[in-house]
């Protein structure tokens, strides 16, 4: 149970003094233990756009993963993927453990403030938001000038900004929309998935030492 609660200070408190936009990884194929691998993927600053070769309302998604890079070990994940069907967003974003469940946690740009957002499920890998997102939220982090950041709570009560970038947020969201559409185009409609697919889990966290 200790190091549970020391997985958020820990990969936080270490992950800020050296984070780094890592390259997405594949996310794990429905049912099987290996990973589903996009069958295309475009780069559009700190974001990659992945499609995948799934039946899916939501066939592409812009994705950004943040890791320590001493250990490469997630700090935050963040997913919109785009439905056609009903013109709607969804997002997850993964945290480590250790966080206070009741709190949520917010998404902040100089644009945009969201009202606090609701942890869906946990796991050993850490806890997902995962919900639909208003599209006046991605419009508003596709006009930011800077960069954003997650606001977390650790069960402790201590408050952690996480920072992400929004280099290159605008021409991601525009390419995966274009390709969700093409992908989607002329197929029946299906009923709307509520999340984006999830994102794969990393090792087991291991806590970072204190920082002075």
């Amino acid at each position: 149970m200790t190091s549970i609660r020391a997985s958020i200070a820990g990969a936080v408190a270490l992950g800020l003094l050296s984070l780094g936009t890592a390259s997405a990884d594949p996310a794990p194929a429905a049912g099987t233990g290996a990973p589903l691998q996009p069958s295309e993927t475009k780069t559009f600053g700190d974001w990659t756009v992945r499609c995948y070769p799934i039946a899916s309302p939501s066939p592409c998604d812009m994705y950004e993963l943040l890791a320590n890079k001493q250990n490469n070990q997630r700090v935050m994940s963040l997913s919109i993927a785009y439905m056609p069907a009903g013109d709607k967003h969804v997002i997850q974003i993964a945290v480590p453990l250790g966080i206070l469940i009741p709190k949520g946690l917010v998404i902040e740009s100089d644009t945009f403030t969201s009202q606090s957002l609701h942890y869906r499920r946990c796991d050993r890998g850490g806890c997902y938001v995962e919900m639909l997102f208003d599209n006046g939220a991605v419009s508003a982090l596709a006009s930011a000038t800077g960069p954003a950041k997650i606001k977390i709570v650790a069960d402790s009560g201590k408050v952690f900004d996480i920072p992400f970038s929004l280099n290159g947020f605008s021409d991601a969201h525009g390419a995966m929309v274009d390709l969700a559409r093409k992908k989607t185009a002329g197929k029946p409609a299906e009923a709307p998935a509520t999340a984006p697919a999830a994102a794969p889990a990393p090792a087991a966290a291991t806590p970072a030492p204190a920082t002075p």
